[in-house]
């Protein structure tokens, strides 16, 4: 039986090895996703300043969801970041799964990016 740290430290290494050949430009920021059980996060990273460029969740209040942990709140979490995204001048990105497979709430939250103005 895979316990849950087994399965979060199985999560990180697959991150790690994709970390390896992605990385975020200022020119193409990095569009990271975390998924936690309730919730779920993406932000537009610049790896080579370290910085967040835009960033949403599902806790933000001005999408007012009661559930954080389904597909419709990744589809609103997709494009609001999208829109976040756009209006500071960044359109295209490079996809960044965070070691999750792309599936679920993961795929919905990037074909809403995509729908809402984002080129990956």
């Amino acid at each position: 039986m895979i316990t849950k740290p087994d399965k979060n430290l199985a999560r990180k290494k697959r991150h790690a090895h994709v970390r390896r050949t992605i990385t975020g430009t200022p020119e193409r920021p990095r569009l990271n996703v975390f998924r936690s059980s309730k919730h779920i996060y993406a932000q537009l990273i610049d790896d080579v300043n370290g910085v967040t460029l835009a960033s949403a969740s599902s806790l933000d209040k001005e999408l007012n969801l009661e559930n954080g942990g389904n597909k419709e709140a990744a589809k609103l979490v997709g494009e609001l970041v999208a829109k976040r995204a756009v209006e500071n001048g960044h359109t295209t990105v490079v996809f960044d799964r965070g070691g999750y497979l792309y599936h679920g709430r993961v795929q919905v939250l990037a074909d809403a990016a995509r729908e809402a103005g984002l080129q990956f």
